[in-house]
């Protein structure tokens, strides 16, 4: 895929996300990595009406050398690509669900989003729930490398979900499927709850851990 087709993919997977309720208003970025760095949503973009020419790109040293200025969370992203060496595509966004989950002061910080179905397994993963961190603060970044590339995904507290992918198909199915995850967990909270078990978990991860 060239450069314009992947920023006319990242155009078309954003307005997606944000015509389904994923994002709202400018909330949410996204970047993809490319042969000579990577492009990412311009900070106080709408991920619903994004420009292809105006998207921000950034040179093998994070630099911005071409399009409108970068998000502010660039911190987010530059962690995963540096502690996840065969990431491809990162997503942040402010979905209902997971920012509520996000939001409870008794989720479970090293598994933040319980393993109700196969799927959330095999494309997301456990998820930690890193402290509060005020918005577009380097801090973030911090925080992600600090779990040193072993998780795909993470809930920024009173935030919301950041995912990285191989690709950029694989990061936005990857954030849908931890958003509708959380949604399940909404759901059926206060109820009694079926868990995959550890030996289903270490079997799927056996088989499609190439999914993340």
């Amino acid at each position: 895929m060239t450069q314009d087709e992947l920023r006319e993919e990242l155009v078309r997977l954003s307005r997606s996300l944000y015509d389904r309720g994923f994002s709202v208003g400018s909330a949410g970025n996204i970047s993809v990595a490319v042969p000579d760095g990577w492009l990412m949503t311009p900070t106080n973009s709408c991920l619903g009406f994004l420009d292809a020419d105006r998207i921000s790109r950034l040179d093998r040293n994070w630099n911005h050398v071409g399009g409108d200025k970068p998000s502010k969370e660039v911190f987010l992203h530059r962690a995963f690509y540096e502690t996840r060496p065969d990431t491809g595509a990162v997503v942040h966004l402010h979905s209902t669900c997971a920012t509520a989950l996000s939001c409870l002061d008794d989720v479970d910080p090293q598994d933040a989003i319980p393993p109700l179905t196969p799927y959330v397994v095999m494309r997301v993963g456990r998820v930690p729930l890193l402290p509060y961190v005020m918005p577009g603060d380097p801090v973030s970044g911090d925080l992600i490398r600090g779990l040193e590339g072993r998780h795909a995904a993470v809930l920024l507290a009173n935030h919301g979900p950041v995912v990285s992918g191989r690709d950029l198909r694989s990061a936005v199915h990857a954030a849908e499927e931890l958003e509708e995850t959380a949604k399940l967990a909404i759901l059926l909270a206060g109820r009694g709850v079926r868990l995959l078990k550890d030996s289903d978990i270490k079997a799927l991860k056996a088989r499609y851990a190439a999914m993340r």
